[in-house]
């Protein structure tokens, strides 16, 4: 299976710090690599993969400010589009804009819906609902308006994360600087509690950080030390005491909070999107709804065996985990969509689907023939290139040679039938308002179907 991955480009892949769609890219393609799998990684020039790395655009725009976003999200995008023909699959993990490119390709394509920016994107992922197969991080973060073929968590690969059965006694924010992550919240239960409390995460809105976290920072009691690499992450958050998580919004997924609980740190959460699919209340954290909630919870954080954190990751999100489902959502999206279809007669191969006509190459081997069949909704044109190939319409039979050809009439009884020792090939184009098989009637057929 050869597979085509699409990464975002505002970070490399696999993110020095911040990134977290581009890490469940690379664990998920390297994940793949590691099962055999043939994967092509569209991504910034400076990505690392033991795959095949294709790059158009050198670095990630958000750590080069020159680099314009719009201009070389095109060029990325297209890259791989304009490659299409050389793989199996794509999986998109690169929001909506991808999607635009579908319609003129035949290759299937996975889109990962790693969460709604804003609503006033919907309607790109609503015109190419059906084209696309679409898959959600949570069931909380599926659009009633969408079909999905799967919902598949994020794993991460638990190697990296040491279980630390022995805390300090800070309290630990760990995430985007933002109002949608609550970092102002985490400081007001830190004071409440009279807990040390530490941040990290990237500055995603200055104005948030100047006016609710700046002025409480005192190097002791509030501590800020920026966008934390993978060894500093593993530190921070074995160490902590208990992870809060008081998100604004309905957040799709939270790697942070399955990280945490990896080195045995439980999660105070706000009750909000897909925080009740991680998260077993009273057993590896607690759901709150508010902040006094939170300060309530802290209080009894030690009731949680900070081993049962780390079976919880162990059993549920592993990247292993994430890596198979994601190898059975391929099958099942190549059994869908596959081009060849193979019968005891022959084969064929779908050229073209569309609303008003189908066409296929089919391939008949020597001494076998087709059913004796009739279509009430379609009408059909054979056109000859490798022969001869006998030909029954209605009461007659002939036969045609290669560059003839024939038309066959909606209700028409026909066949076509190979009676010499090389394989027949032709080119059947289908019209009507419906192609499915069931509009075949077979009167007569050699393999006891019909």
């Amino acid at each position: 299976m050869r597979i085509a991955m699409l990464s975002p480009i505002a970070w490399r892949t696999p993110p020095r710090h911040y990134g977290p769609w581009e890490s469940v890219v690379s664990l998920l393609t390297e994940g793949l690599v590691s099962r055999g799998f043939d994967v092509t990684l569209f991504a910034t020039g400076d990505s690392q993969t033991s795959g095949k790395l294709h790059a158009v655009c050198a670095r990630g725009y958000e750590e080069d400010r020159s680099i314009m976003p719009k201009v070389w999200e095109c060029l990325h995008i297209s890259e791989l589009f304009e490659h299409a023909d050389a793989f199996d699959i794509i999986h998109n993990n690169f929001d909506f804009l991808p999607l635009t490119y579908t319609g003129l390709i035949t290759t299937p394509v996975v889109t990962t819906i790693h969460g709604f920016s804003s609503p006033g994107i919907l309607p790109v992922y609503k015109k190419y609902n059906g084209k696309v197969f679409y898959v959600s991080i949570s069931n909380a973060d599926r659009s009633p308006d969408l079909d999905y073929v799967k919902t598949i968590h994020h794993g991460i690969d638990i190697k990296l994360f040491d279980f630390e059965p022995e805390p300090d006694d800070y309290l630990l924010f760990f995430g985007r600087i933002h109002h949608d992550k609550g970092a102002k919240e985490a400081l007001e239960i830190a004071r409440a509690c009279n807990k040390k409390l530490i941040l990290a995460g990237i500055i995603q809105d200055e104005d948030y950080y100047r006016q609710h976290i700046e002025p409480h920072l005192d190097n002791d009691h509030a501590v800020y030390v920026g966008s934390a690499d993978p060894v500093q992450r593993n530190q921070l958050l074995g160490k902590a005491g208990v992870l809060l998580h008081p998100i604004q919004f309905n957040e799709p997924f939270g790697l942070s909070v399955i990280e945490s609980m990896a080195c045995g740190t439980p999660v105070i959460a706000f009750n909000k999107g897909s925080m009740p699919e991680l998260i077993e209340n009273g057993k590896n954290g607690f759901l709150v709804k508010t902040v006094n909630e939170a300060i309530e919870a802290t209080a009894h954080i030690n009731d949680i065996d900070r081993s049962d954190c780390r079976r919880h990751v162990e059993k549920y999100f592993t990247v292993d985990r994430m890596v198979e489902e994601y190898i059975q959502v391929y099958k099942t999206v190549l059994e869908k969509t596959k081009r060849e279809e193979h019968r005891p007669w022959g084969y064929y191969k779908i050229l073209a689907d569309d609303d008003t006509y189908k066409s296929k190459e089919i391939v008949v081997f020597p001494h076998k023939r087709l059913s004796l069949q009739r279509h009430r909704r379609r009408s059909e044109h054979w056109y000859i290139i490798d022969g001869p190939a006998q030909i029954t319409l209605d009461d007659e039979t002939f036969v045609l040679e290669p560059g003839q050809s024939v038309d066959i009439p909606k209700g028409a009884l026909h066949r076509i039938a190979n009676t010499g020792s090389e394989n027949i090939r032709f080119i059947e184009v289908q019209t009507g308002d419906y192609f499915g098989e069931d509009d075949i009637e077979r009167l007569e057929d050699d393999f006891g179907r019909g």
